[in-house]
């Protein structure tokens, strides 16, 4: 039984399928691939915030969170600032490994996929 609205839900495996989308361009366009690959994380992190409930929120609090230099104590929290501080590392430096960048962001779109799924009950494939 899914945790969100429906609403929520139809941003969230819309978001997760263009994430897909967006980086088997970037692996097929080498050449606009960092546009792509920023476009594709962008996308994983709004499919996990509409999955998660309200967006605005959720991604102020890992924000705030990020640039804390304690510990986060909560594991979902601290996946979800690990994300947020990989999207900016790739974000500063887009042009640099594009290979490691791509896997990255495979990464991070799977770990996205697993979380929507876990609050939509469906998967994207």
């Amino acid at each position: 039984m899914p945790l969100i609205s429906s609403y929520n839900k139809g941003w969230a495996l819309r978001y997760i399928r263009e994430a897909k989308a967006e980086l088997t361009a970037a692996q097929r366009t080498p050449y606009m691939a960092p546009g792509l690959i920023l476009e594709a994380l962008r996308k994983a992190q709004a499919a996990i915030y509409y999955s998660m409930g309200d967006p605005p929120s959720i991604e102020a609090i890992v924000r705030q969170s990020a640039y804390k230099k304690e510990l986060i104590k909560d594991p979902a929290l601290r996946c979800l600032v690990e994300i947020e501080k990989t999207v900016q590392e790739i974000a500063t430096a887009p042009d640099t490994d594009l290979e490691n960048n791509i896997k990255q962001t495979n990464e991070i779109i799977e770990t996205a996929n697993d979380i929507v799924r876990l609050f939509t009950g469906e998967n994207v494939e």
